[in-house]
């Protein structure tokens, strides 16, 4: 068997079902498409990927849609629930129930923890988790891996800086998972309210996965090599008041461009509000950007292994 048959018609629901060689063959692919991509664009002719995006999303659904195109297959589905028949009260089994019928692959994000999970027993194709409530995105934390991997050459030795909204931040649980494969330090920088949550920290724990939780920002980053901001999540606080108290608290700004490493990288899943200064854009570390641009190349490789049984065989 091919090594990577392995992920073929798999359903990727958590960062946690990856192994390090899964990651690895993922990154592997993932550049081999880049590099030829002109081979690649009748890759998934007659397959259709259905996109269910029941909360709102930018870059992960055109980054998802994009890859689909782009490897020659086709796209269907809806932006927002609104538009479904969720809002005549359809539940979500039989929209996915139904929808199974429709395509080869159901890309699904939603609100609510556990939906991906839910989606996956009423499915008969693979279902993709592309954000489920504040538990995991791990499409998300695939793309940051190959980045990292990309931008810095490695993905060990490395001291990662996980800095914001680390308890309701569902990117930053799927990085910290896929990171407990390899040999890093992971620093979680947050506001007390806002730590990192157990359930994660316990299988970091189980797995001798180096972390540190602090709440001081400024004198971890000169020890950083990924610096990787996130947004404090207005939508998860049911109390506003205690949102006004965290949402400015951890800022990156032009002065500290000067104590950081001068070859560490800054990332960000994005959106940002103003977590970083704009005037960072233009400093060469910083590479969220070019980041949304990696999300693509992940999701064609996350694509083409799930729905065909020899991903490469375009190149032969």
């Amino acid at each position: 068997m091919d090594i990577l048959e392995k992920f073929y018609n798999m359903d990727v629901i958590s960062a946690k079902q990856f192994k390090r060689s899964d990651v690895e063959d993922l990154i592997e692919l993932s550049l081999k498409i880049e590099k030829n991509k002109e081979k690649f664009t009748n890759a998934l002719h007659g397959k259709v990927m259905a996109a269910l995006f029941f909360e709102p999303s930018t870059r992960t659904r055109l980054s998802f849609e994009s890859a689909m195109l782009r490897l020659g297959g086709s796209v269907t589905g809806f932006s927002e629930a609104g538009t479904s028949s969720v809002k005549k009260g359809e539940t979500l089994a039989d929209t996915i129930r139904t929808v199974a019928n429709y395509a080869d692959v159901i890309v699904i994000r939603h609100s609510k923890e556990g939906a991906a999970k839910l989606a996956q027993q009423f499915s008969d194709i693979p279902i993709i988790n592309a954000g489920n409530g504040s538990q995991e995105h791990p499409t998300q934390g695939l793309l940051d891996v190959l980045a990292i991997h990309d931008l810095k050459g490695t993905v060990d030795n490395l001291n990662v800086g996980l800095i914001g909204d680390l308890k309701y931040g569902r990117t930053v649980h799927s990085v910290a998972h896929l990171f407990s494969n390899f040999k890093s330090n992971l620093y979680f920088i947050s506001p007390e309210q806002l730590k990192m949550q157990y359930r994660v920290k316990d299988s970091l724990t189980l797995k001798n996965t180096n972390f540190v939780e602090t709440s001081n920002f400024r004198e971890i980053l000169p020890k950083l090599d990924v610096i990787y901001m996130t947004r404090i999540q207005k939508e998860r606080f049911a109390d506003l008041e205690e949102y006004a108290k965290v949402k400015d608290m951890f800022i990156l700004t032009e002065d500290d461009l000067k104590i950081i490493k001068e070859d560490a990288i800054i990332l960000h899943p994005l959106p940002r509000v103003n977590e970083i200064d704009p005037v960072i854009d233009s400093d060469p570390r910083a590479k969220y950007f070019e980041q949304t641009y990696y999300g693509m190349m992940m999701r064609k490789a996350i694509l083409a292994s799930v729905l065909l049984k020899d991903p490469l065989e375009s190149l032969k």
